[in-house]
């Protein structure tokens, strides 16, 4: 075995226990332990996290998909600042040790690169969208990635838009831990680009419309999925929302996650999300939830949204997408990864 980590050649456990952080250290113990399995939890973005085991042959396995997919090599440099707790911080590590390569890891922060001091070129960075936000304010720190994924959510379209106009080589990921991370990638682009398998992996959907993950280099060879999609072919998918999340209005189908970035548009300095309350004239009816942390404690707020507000969305949504009333919480509920609980 052989990893360089933050700058120091570790041929055993001992020297990365020495030279890398507890957390990062603990992890790889794991990984080179005679277990078959990691021990790895689920994001409970849709009910309670549940604990599961990840054959290490899967990750390596998973791990040899994105290298290669990525050109990555022994003298490649990977850059982790996401907790090795989430599947998207141990496959980055992963990836590291099956090439032997080298890997720069800080404290997972919303600061990426805040203490990188060094013009060394990076091969493959992993983000969340807050990451990239900073990353995008400070474009210094942007352009010394060769490559960079983004998962745990999807950053707002203008975002995107100046990451692609820049030139930037960053994709969006589609994956979970159960598949080891990603499955497919799309790029950056001014329009939304599909997501495109790796490897040998395929797709197709069941009655609802809903994914269905072949995975040949995994030792489940199927995933089903609640993640409601437009098939292009067997090898790549436009992502439209969650199952789960579906809101029937006066009969049609609006999915809250292809309407948000566009409001995202307008509403720039506060989170929020599009969820539904009932309604005698449609059944259901779109609901902007608002979370302001100025707030008194438990204090909820609701009305009608304002009209200024209303006219900005009719030349970006359908009259059926756009949401005519709003309700104001203090905080979010969220996952221990940090998603966003849809339930008020």
């Amino acid at each position: 075995m052989q990893l360089t980590i933050n700058n120091h050649i570790c041929k055993s456990l001992e020297d990365i226990k020495q030279y890398a952080s507890l957390e990062t250290a603990t992890f790889i113990e794991e990984y080179l332990n005679e277990q078959q399995y990691v021990i790895a939890h689920t994001s409970g973005s849709t009910g309670t996290p549940k604990e599961i085991q990840l054959l290490k042959s899967d990750m390596q396995a998973s791990a040899k998909l994105t290298n290669e997919h990525f050109g990555l090599n022994s003298d490649s440099l990977f850059y982790l600042n996401l907790s090795p707790s989430y599947i998207a911080g141990k496959m980055m590590i992963v990836r590291a040790l099956e090439l032997g390569a080298k890997l720069i890891e800080e404290t997972p922060s919303n600061t990426p690169l805040a203490n990188y001091n060094s013009n060394e070129r990076i091969s493959l960075g992993a983000f969340v969208p807050s990451q990239i936000k900073y990353l995008i304010n400070n474009p210094e720190k942007l352009v010394l990635f060769d490559n960079i994924i983004i998962g745990g959510g999807k950053i707002p379209n203008r975002l995107e838009r100046w990451l692609a106009e820049q030139g930037i080589r960053a994709f969006s990921t589609y994956g979970m831990t159960e598949t080891c991370s990603h499955v497919a990638l799309a790029p950056m682009g001014s329009t939304p680009q599909p997501f495109m398998s790796l490897g040998n992996i395929t797709f197709s959907t069941d009655d609802r419309s809903c994914l269905i993950i072949n995975t040949p280099h995994l030792s489940h060879k199927e995933i089903i999925t609640n993640d409601i999609v437009n098939l292009l072919s067997p090898t790549e998918f436009l992502w439209c929302g969650r199952f789960d999340n579906v809101i029937n209005t006066g009969g049609i189908k609006v999915f809250p996650e292809e309407i948000e970035p566009i409001i995202g548009e307008i509403i720039t300095n506060v989170r929020f999300f599009i969820t539904s309350q009932p309604s005698e004239k449609w059944g259901e009816e779109l609901v902007l939830a608002l979370e302001y942390t100025t707030m008194q404690d438990n204090e909820i707020k609701s009305g009608e949204v304002r009209p200024d507000f209303i006219e900005k969305l009719k030349s970006k949504l359908p009259s059926y997408a756009i949401p005519r009333k709003y309700v104001a919480v203090k905080h979010f509920k969220e996952t221990s990864s940090g998603k966003i609980i849809r339930k008020l």
